[in-house]
Parts: structure tokens; C-alpha cells; sequence
């Protein structure tokens, strides 16, 4: 019986310096994950509450009203939601607003991604989603 393939003595180690080479580009890639992990949540969050700004303002009796009332759940809505945007911006667009027409509402966060070091990311990404809602045929509204 012939004894196995014997294991050459200049390859000891090697196996720890794969290792260490190795780590930082695994923690990276780690990183890169979390980062993109982050920016999808995100756009799911900001695509759900542009949804609910976007009712919100549909059921309002003015356009006044309307843009306030798209403010004010947007930012509760994230809030609820505890998602902290570096800069929310919400946009009510009203030139439609009458029985029958529809608004619609851009909602813009800023992601935070400063804690991701190591990374030649953006300190802050912003995600952004427009959304329209109707507005009910036979209701009446007051303009002004």
C-alpha cells in the first residue's frame, strides 16, 4: 500500500494568509450588502408612504389643505415607521384637484449612509416616488 501524497512543508500557513487577505474584502462586500439592503427598504418605505400622502391629499377639500394634509402624513408616516430621512421633501402637485381629477405627491428621503465607512459611497442617497391618487367624481370641493 503506498501511503498518501505527503503534504509539502513550504505550503503551511498558507491557508492564514488566505484568510487575512481575505477578510477585508469580505467585510466590504459585507458593507456593500447592508448599504444596498438600506437603499431598498427605503424605496419601499418612500413608495408606500408617497401611496398614503397621495390619499391623504385626495380626500382634502382644498388644494391648501390638500398639500398640508400630504405633508403631515408623509411625515408621520415615516416617523411611525421609524425611518429618518437626512431630507424629506414632499412635493403636492394640484393642478388637477377637482372632482374627477386627481393629485399627485413626490416624496424625496435622503438616506443616511455616512456609517457605512470604507466605502466610495455617497454620504447620503436620496430615493424618491411620485404617486397619484383620484380624486371621487361626485364630490364637491372648494377651490382657494
Amino acid at each position: 500500500m503506498k501511503p498518501g501524497p505527503r503534504r509539502r512543508d513550504n505550503e503551511r500557513g498558507s491557508a492564514t494568509v488566505e484568510l487575512v487577505i481575505l477578510t477585508p474584502l469580505l467585510i466590504l462586500l459585507l458593507l456593500f450588502v447592508v448599504a444596498l439592503g438600506r437603499l431598498a427598504g427605503a424605496r419601499i418605505d418612500v413608495d408606500g408612504v408617497a401611496a398614503q400622502a397621495a390619499r391623504a391629499a385626495s380626500i382634502a377639500r382644498s388644494p391648501q389643505a390638500a398639500t398640508s394634509s400630504a405633508q403631515q402624513t408623509a411625515a408621520s408616516a415615516l416617523s411611525s415607521q421609524h425611518i429618518t430621512c437626512a431630507h424629506l421633501a414632499v412635493s403636492v402637485d394640484t393642478t388637477n384637484f377637482a372632482p374627477g381629477g386627481s393629485v399627485a405627491v413626490t416624496v424625496s428621503c435622503a438616506v443616511d449612509l455616512a456609517d457605512l465607512t470604507g466605502l466610495d459611497l455617497p454620504v447620503t442617497e436620496t430615493v424618491a416616488n411620485r404617486a397619484v391618487s383620484p380624486i371621487d367624481t361626485y364630490r364637491t370641493a372648494v377651490n382657494g
